[in-house]
């Protein structure tokens, strides 16, 4: 399973990117997408979630308000708006795909199967 993540770039704090992660047209609509993101020297760390319904999403507390993620099946593509960006948000951003069969999201990684290339954020203060 190949998943392509676009959209990152350099944007000044309080400016908004949408970043995209495109997966394969036959069996998207069954899995559950999230986004992580990696800051030198940190832990990969989760921040947003979707079920294949799209009907249940998942937040990093520091996300909530300031992102959403949403999904377009007919595209097979899942996003990611980050409005209010702050300098904190700096990392790789990286798309991930669960076939868990499940309408509940995860926020570990460990429950992800696949992962994008990572698409790098940089908010400059």
């Amino acid at each position: 399973v190949q998943l392509q993540a676009s959209g990152g770039g350099s944007v000044q704090a309080g400016g908004s990117l949408r970043l995209s992660c495109t997966g394969p047209a036959r069996t998207f609509n069954n899995f559950n997408m999230g986004w992580f993101r990696q800051a030198p020297g940190k832990e990969r760390e989760f921040v947003a979630a979707i079920s294949w319904s799209g009907n249940n999403t998942r937040y990093l507390d520091s996300a909530k308000g300031r992102f959403s993620i949403s999904r377009d099946n007919a595209k097979n593509t899942v996003y990611l708006q980050m409005n209010s960006l702050k300098p904190e948000d700096t990392a790789v951003y990286y798309c991930a795909a669960d076939i868990g069969y499940s309408d509940y999201v995860f926020p570990s990684a460990a429950r992800y199967d696949y992962w994008g290339q990572g698409t790098q954020v940089t908010v400059s203060s």
